[in-house]
């Protein structure tokens, strides 16, 4: 479906029953909502799950001027705002890590809790992002596109059909929306906002990232004093390499953290059914 949030049209799936507690699921940078199919499919069994497509990916709008973590958490606020939710667990992936934790810093109460999947607090260095920006305005996606799919996954992942389906997202990525969120990454340093935090938050990374490593998955659960889950044999995109081991430790945790909040006897009914 498609709604007005703020200042932006934006692309959403919505599953699970309304009822539930809300489970926002943030993409990645150069991908869509799709990054997270595997795990909404089991987990709208007990969550009403949001999944948007960032400002300049996917269906949503690509508007012009300069995109910012900030900016782009108050898109996911307004998304809830549009949709009625007053509260949500948020999970993020990469970019959608960073955007989380921008939402948790500028509205708490209106975050349940934080899943932040392969990212960090930031990103460095600020010049390779400014430099894949100006490289995709030149020359296009199919410019990035190889370097890319080979930080989003391990080499043996590389010829499957979820890597083929990475890339395509990938080339089908508006350049412009890609490289206006490359510079806000490069712009983007959450660690004081971040420590700051008091919230239930899940750490999840790839053993084999070398986009968000395992040292700044540890730097993040330290900052959050975050349960922290090392995913083995996956690369930066391990929700699409490793989705089982993904789904379940989301699972784990959100049962663990905030059974009172994320209806834990719906899970459990959805866990006997065949």
């Amino acid at each position: 479906m498609f709604l007005r949030a703020g200042d932006l049209n934006v692309h959403v799936q919505l599953a699970g029953p309304p009822g539930e507690p809300a489970l926002l699921m943030l993409h990645s940078l150069g991908t869509s909502l799709h990054v997270w199919d595997a795990q909404a499919a089991v987990l709208a069994g007990a969550f009403r799950v949001v999944r948007p497509d960032l400002r300049g990916h996917g269906l949503t709008e690509v508007t012009p001027g300069r995109y910012t973590i900030e900016g782009m958490a108050r898109d996911a606020l307004a998304l809830l705002d549009a949709l009625g939710l007053a509260q949500a667990h948020v999970a993020g992936l990469s970019i959608g890590g960073m955007i989380a934790q921008a939402m948790a810093h500028q509205a708490r109460e209106r975050v349940a809790s934080l899943i932040l999947c392969d990212t960090a607090m930031a990103i460095p260095p600020p010049e390779t992002w400014r430099e894949r920006a100006a490289t995709v305005r030149g020359q296009g996606m199919a410019a990035i596109e190889d370097a890319v799919l080979a930080r989003w996954v391990t080499p043996g992942f590389r010829d499957s059909p979820p890597a083929q389906g990475l890339r395509a997202m990938l080339r089908r990525t508006d350049p412009e929306g890609y490289a206006a969120a490359c510079e806000a990454i490069a712009a983007a340093d959450l660690a004081r906002a971040t420590r700051a935090l008091q919230i239930p938050a899940l750490v999840l990374v790839g053993s084999r990232d070398e986009a968000t490593p395992p040292t700044a998955a540890k730097a993040l659960q330290s900052a959050l004093s975050a349960t922290l889950e090392v995913v083995p044999d996956a690369a930066h995109i391990a929700t699409m390499e490793q989705p089982e081991a993904v789904t379940a430790a989301i699972r784990h945790f959100l049962m663990s953290h905030a059974a009172d909040l994320i209806g834990a006897e719906a899970m459990n009914e959805a866990e006997r059914e065949p």
